[in-house]
């Protein structure tokens, strides 16, 4: 089971640091992932982080901005958002699969967590 926290209002240019907690004793197994759904829109990927937290991978408009890291001791994966857009506006779901690859289909699915950025 997957716990995704963090979201709130934040102002243009501001940050916000997501969090996503796992229950269970083999989170280090799970590839992570973030993706988010905006309003009328479909879900897309946001970033993805490798079993080991080694490995990172991003989607081209969160690249430089947002960065995607995990605790396995603390079976929880972090979103570190910062220089937010308006156009980040969504809600958030942390997923996670037993593959190792990062990019295509994942798994199991968390609750989301709402990021809204004012202008």
């Amino acid at each position: 089971q997957l716990q995704a926290s963090g979201g709130g209002l934040v102002q243009a240019g501001g940050s916000l640091r997501l969090s996503c907690t796992a229950s269970g004793r083999t989170f280090s197994r799970y590839t992570m992932a973030w993706f988010r759904q905006a309003p009328g829109k479909e879900r897309e990927f946001v970033a993805a982080i490798s079993r080991s937290g080694g490995t990172t991978y991003y989607a081209d408009s969160v690249k430089g901005r947002f960065t995607g890291s995990r605790d396995n001791a603390k079976n929880t994966v972090y979103l570190q958002m910062d220089s937010l857009k308006p156009e980040d506006t969504a809600v958030y779901y942390c997923a996670g699969k037993d593959s190792g690859v990062l990019v295509g289909e994942y798994d199991y699915w968390g609750q989301g967590t709402l990021v809204t950025v004012s202008s």
